[in-house]
C-alpha cells in the first residue's frame, strides 16, 4: 500500500529513495484540505495567475489544465495543479459565495447555514433577524388586545421565515 485509503496521500516505505518528495507532496495535499477554503465553485477554466495555495472547486465543463476534473478541488502549488477528488462529508468555505459547500458523496451542495439565513433542503426556513415585538400595554378589552398580540407574533414568525406567508 503506497497511498492512504481516503485521500490517496503518498506514504513512505522502507528503502524508498527521495522520501522528501513523497512527504512534501502529502503535506501540500493536507494543506489544501485542512480548514479548506476555495475561491469559487463556478469557474470551469484555470485562472491565469493563481497564488500558491489557492484552490477552486472545478465547475462542470472544465477546460484547459482542468479538463476532466469537474467536481474536484484544484489547488495551485509551485509544482502546478494538484487535484483532490471530494469525499462524502468534505466541507469547504467558498469565498465568492460567502458560505460553505459540502460534498454528499455524489455532488457539492450548499451548506445549511448561509449569510442570509438557515436552509433546509435548499429552502430558506429562517431569515435574518427582524426587530423585536413590543410588549403589550394598555387596552381595556382583553380580546382585542389578544388578537393584536397574536397578529404581531404571526407577522414576526412570517418575517423570520418560520411560517409561510
Amino acid at each position: 500500500m503506497d497511498m492512504t485509503p481516503r485521500w490517496a496521500l503518498p506514504m513512505l516505505f522502507a528503502g524508498q529513495a527521495k522520501k522528501e518528495i513523497f512527504h512534501n507532496e502529502a503535506l501540500i495535499l493536507i494543506d489544501a484540505l485542512l480548514h479548506g477554503r476555495v475561491e469559487s465553485a463556478d469557474i470551469a477554466s484555470p485562472p491565469g495567475a493563481p497564488d500558491a495555495g489557492q484552490c477552486w472547486i472545478v465547475a462542470a465543463g472544465a477546460s484547459g489544465a482542468w479538463a476532466g476534473q469537474a467536481g474536484a478541488i484544484a489547488c495551485w502549488s509551485g509544482g502546478g495543479w494538484r487535484f483532490l477528488p471530494p469525499r462524502a462529508g468534505l466541507q469547504v468555505d467558498v469565498a465568492d459565495r460567502g458560505h460553505a459547500l459540502f460534498h454528499d458523496g455524489v455532488q457539492w451542495r450548499d451548506a445549511a447555514l448561509r449569510a442570509d439565513g438557515l436552509y433546509l433542503d435548499d429552502e430558506r426556513i429562517v431569515t435574518t433577524r427582524r426587530s423585536a415585538i413590543a410588549d403589550v400595554s394598555g387596552g381595556a378589552v382583553i380580546d382585542a388586545e389578544a388578537r393584536s398580540t397574536i397578529g404581531l407574533i404571526l407577522e414576526a414568525l412570517r418575517q423570520h421565515g418560520l411560517i409561510a406567508t
